[in-house]
């Protein structure tokens, strides 16, 4: 089931057609909370950061059909959690830290000479 379906047919001219794009444009520019000024009323959108996209390109009968679809989910992105500190801190075999430790003291015994 569908919850929403808004679908819009009608002439216009390349000129109309430019500004409705460019309108959409800016919409997915800005992001966030959109809205877009459609005859007979005006639609807001949710616009996300990241989108899937396709586009479609069709010639039959003497006609080009050009079609152009963006989808995103209507519910929010969750947020992924950040790592516990057990995770963040690594402990090495021991090696690499007294290594780390010994390239300090080297730079540090050099830069005093």
């Amino acid at each position: 089931m569908t919850d929403l379906k808004f679908e819009q047919k009608r002439s216009l001219s390349r000129l109309e057609a430019a500004d409705q794009l460019t309108a959409l444009a800016a919409a997915l520019r800005k992001g966030g909370d959109a809205e877009l000024e459609l005859s007979p009323g005006t639609l807001s959108l949710r616009i996300p950061d990241d989108l899937r996209s396709e586009i479609e390109v069709e010639i039959d009968n003497g006609e080009i059909e050009l079609e152009i679809e963006l989808t995103w989910p209507t519910a929010a992105p969750k947020r992924k959690k950040p790592p516990t500190k057990a995770a963040r801190t690594t402990t090495g075999t021991g090696t690499g830290t007294s290594t780390s430790k010994t390239r300090n003291t080297k730079r540090s015994a050099t830069k005093k000479s």
